[in-house]
């Protein structure tokens, strides 16, 4: 059983006025495609974090299977979101994937390689960090195996790097066939570049 915990509470402070989650792509706002892609893939459960303008994440995101969770610490960074969506998930799950929701390109065989990767090693491997990986980079989502829902949950710094970096022993590598978990939107810049047909809009 994995768990999806899609983080969707930030200001988008980089962004500007805009809140980067709400932007058009491909005829839908980032989040609802995101989450789509999320929700096809081979997860047993969607969990959305929000927080900064969370009844127009959810209003954005009616009729896909997710269920909600509101952290009302978000100003305190990504950590609060993280610790508020593995609270949220089924204490069932053998695996916790932490996603960035605000990766416009990242695609349904993508989470589902890494899902499948996780599921041929869990048995042998029960301590579990499966890391995505294009030429040599890391990138986004990260999936935990249940041993490190507690650590997660008392973790003091900001984001789970901390956590990989104390664990290396337990880190597994998976080599991706594009660069999607690699790009991310964090300013109007990267929006701009990524999407120039929707330039027209902002």
């Amino acid at each position: 059983m994995i768990s999806a915990i899609i983080l969707a509470a930030g200001e988008s402070r980089r962004m500007g006025v805009k809140n980067k989650l709400l932007l058009p792509i491909s005829g839908e706002v980032l989040i609802r495609n995101f989450v789509k892609s999320v929700c096809a893939s081979n997860v047993s459960e969607v969990v959305v974090v929000v927080g900064h303008e969370a009844d127009k994440i959810e209003e954005v995101l009616q009729g896909q299977p997710v269920r909600f969770v509101e952290n009302i610490h978000y100003m305190e960074g990504m950590t609060s979101s993280i610790q508020a969506g593995i609270q949220a998930a089924s204490e069932e799950s053998d695996g916790l994937m932490i996603c960035l929701s605000d990766q416009p390109f990242i695609e349904t065989f993508d989470f589902n390689r890494l899902i499948h990767e996780f599921t041929d090693l869990f048995d042998s491997e029960s301590s579990l960090i499966i890391v995505p990986v294009f030429k040599g980079q890391r990138g986004n989502p990260v999936l935990f195996s249940r041993q490190f829902r507690d650590i997660i949950l008392q973790h003091k710094g900001e984001g789970c790097r901390g956590i990989i970096q104390n664990h290396q022993e337990c880190i597994r590598e998976v080599t991706m066939e594009n660069d999607n978990v690699l790009k991310d939107v964090d300013t109007l810049e990267d929006y701009k570049l990524f999407f120039t047909d929707q330039n027209s809009i902002i």
